[in-house]
């Protein structure tokens, strides 16, 4: 019988991923971020040497793409503006089997980016979440910071908690992870979907403490408080509705049910009093909420049916991708090699 030749390429995959020798690949998306990128690149290369960085220039107006190029990384271009557009296209551009995506603005720490990666295969994670702990008072805004709280809340409460920074722009994946994620998100909200795939899909995932500093003189952000932050919380919304739509539309029935339940109680109150219905519109409009709220609750209770069957596909394709090669624990490969001292000492006795 003749071999899928899909199943080949991945078993061939699995068998030449060796523990000590994974394809890293660093990712970064960058829109006008000349002064900042060199030493970006720069640091990188130096906390992972055996590393392949790629710099995705995203229709920036400056020299990014130069001194990029310039500094040893591997320019491409997406001309699509948005950071969910360029991640979309690095990941579907790139091979490799330990992705390490993060920013070009030179906030995140680089040196941090060995103990995630050996934390991604010690653990045997999909994804591993470098959670921001600010270093100076300058590197986080007010508003970022309070919004940055309140969707890790929100998603916390809807998906499950697993996370302390859902917004965090740094973070590594294993190949079955990246290969397996839609992108469907535009803008700076992609970071939101990151989390709530791995948080559906139940993925092992971890979270380290790591740097946040200041952006260097001379650059400026181009995330918008108001703007972007109402663009994360229409995408919660969104993946609510996608990923738990009993929960969605049983929450619009029930504020449907109790508008009725308001509006019928001076209705009741009159009828029992004198046996009639003088305000017809009101109780008409109280039977029209209680039919859309019915209607609501039979929405999600049908879309909860699609919702799992999609899940379910998702989770086949993410299973059909070789899993990432465990490592051993350093104290548990140290009493592997006492046991064989001890034996070998045995022998020679």
């Amino acid at each position: 019988m003749q071999r899928n030749p899909v199943h080949a390429q991945q078993a061939a995959l699995s068998a030449a991923w060796e523990p000590g020798s994974p394809r890293i690949a660093v990712l970064l998306p960058c829109y006008n971020e000349e002064a900042a990128i060199p030493r970006v690149v720069a640091d990188f290369r130096a906390a992972l040497p055996q590393a392949r960085i790629y710099v995705y220039d995203n229709a920036s107006t400056d020299r990014t793409a130069d001194v990029a190029a310039a500094a040893g990384a591997l320019v491409m271009r997406e001309p699509l503006r948005g950071k969910g557009n360029v991640v979309r296209r690095m990941f579907a551009d790139i091979e490799a089997d330990i992705y390490v995506l993060a920013d070009g603005d030179d906030t995140y720490d680089a040196a941090a980016a060995p103990d995630l990666v050996e934390t991604l295969c010690r653990e045997q994670l999909d994804m591993v979440n470098a959670a921001r702990v600010n270093t100076r008072h300058e590197a986080y805004r007010r508003g970022h910071k309070l919004g940055n709280r309140l969707f890790t809340q929100i998603v916390s409460g809807l998906f499950g908690k697993r996370f302390n920074d859902i917004l965090s722009g740094y973070r590594v994946f294993s190949r079955r992870f990246v290969k397996s994620f839609p992108a469907l998100s535009q803008g700076f909200e992609i970071e939101t979907e990151l989390t709530v795939h791995a948080l559906e899909l139940r993925m092992p995932v971890g979270e380290v403490m790591t740097d946040y500093k200041e952006r260097p003189e001379g650059t400026q952000s181009k995330l918008n408080t108001f703007r972007d932050g109402l663009r994360i919380l229409m995408t919660i919304l969104r993946l609510t509705k996608e990923e738990r739509p009993l929960a969605f539309f049983s929450a619009g029935g029930t504020l449907l049910a109790l508008a009725s339940l308001v509006l019928a109680f001076p209705l009741f109150v009159t009828y029992f009093e004198t046996g009639l219905v003088p305000r017809l519109p009101t109780a008409v409009l109280v039977c029209a909420l209680n039919i859309l709220a019915f209607l609501s609750f039979a929405c999600g209770l049908i879309l909860d049916s699609v919702s799992r069957g999609r899940r379910e596909m998702k989770r086949l394709h993410y299973l059909a991708l070789p899993a990432p090669v465990p490592q051993p624990r350093p104290e548990v490969m140290q009493e592997a090699e006492d046991r064989s001292q001890v034996s070998a000492n045995a022998l020679a006795i």
